[in-house]
């Protein structure tokens, strides 16, 4: 079988055989629902339906098992065929709870199960019946920050697009330093640079390198760790001017995919700390 990136194709065969417990019994979507889903997403040949030919028919479980793992050998559409398979999971009502209490044990178990497949490909599957790349999922921005909420489900969806991955990874960060000075009440010019922002934000919550003090454990260090939480924020945005999206660049962009993953996944990091900080100091 063919080794795939885990970080760019959400398909493995543990992902394959737990996708397929969903549907089995022949519960779930009808094999036409299936069969739409298979062949948009260019894989109808892995596991055709034959409804009027006995001897070449295959139940729900197969048919999915047999398509995911085609995706496997031939990846370039595996995230569409998993996305469109989850879409009538949860049109079907596989990610809601059961009101019979065995029904919604079973269900637990299904989506526990697929949860750790995909995890051990390097992608997360929401209670919600969603899949988004380990990593891009955990920033704690919700309510009262709209706008990076915004950046954060474009980055989860633009995984093929490295340019507009580090562009909006670049504006993630941007708005969030500015969150920060709107917590805190502090006004900010709309030509403020990026580099002002951020020191400013991180100056207000005690995250610059120097306001540690060297007296304690582990400054040195923490010092250092602080500063390379910078050094990410300052050459995400220079890798924006440079390769990224916006100010009328052409070219298509150098990095790859996985390079642009890297770099987005250690942008939300800085990210999360720094709205943990603020959370924390605001007494949230």
């Amino acid at each position: 079988m063919k080794t795939v990136n885990p970080s760019r194709h959400p398909v493995s065969d543990e992902i394959a055989a737990a996708l397929g417990r969903f549907v089995l019994g022949g519960t779930g979507p009808t094999h036409s629902a299936l069969t739409n889903v298979f062949e948009r997403a260019g894989y109808g040949d892995a596991a055709p339906y034959h409804p009027n030919d006995i001897s070449r028919q295959m139940n729900k479980l197969e048919r999915v098992r047999l398509t995911i793992q085609a995706a496997i050998n031939s990846p370039a559409r595996a995230r569409e065929l998993i996305d469109a398979i989850l879409a009538e999971y949860r049109v079907f009502g596989f990610f809601n709870t059961m009101n019979d209490p065995e029904e919604e044990r079973q269900r637990l178990e299904n989506y526990q199960i697929a949860k750790r497949a995909f995890m051990r490909s390097g992608w997360q599957l929401t209670e919600a019946g969603e899949v988004f790349p380990t990593g891009v999922t955990s920033i704690v921005a919700t309510e009262g920050r709209p706008a990076i909420n915004e950046q954060l489900d474009r980055l989860r969806r633009g995984l093929d697009d490295p340019a507009l991955m580090l562009g909006t990874a670049k504006e993630m960060l941007e708005s969030t330093a500015k969150h920060v000075y709107e917590a805190f009440s502090v006004p900010y010019r709309q030509n403020t640079s990026f580099n002002e922002l951020w020191h400013h934000a991180r100056d207000r919550l005690k995250l610059l390198p120097d306001q540690v003090e060297m007296g304690r454990n582990g400054a040195e260090e923490l010092r250092e760790i602080l500063q390379s939480s910078w050094s990410i924020a300052k050459m995400t945005n220079k890798l924006r001017n440079n390769e990224g999206t916006g100010h009328g660049r052409t070219l298509p962009t150098a990095i790859s995919p996985s390079v642009a993953l890297f770099v987005v996944r250690e942008a939300c990091n800085v990210v999360q700390l720094v709205l943990e900080t603020l959370d924390n100091q605001m007494g949230r």
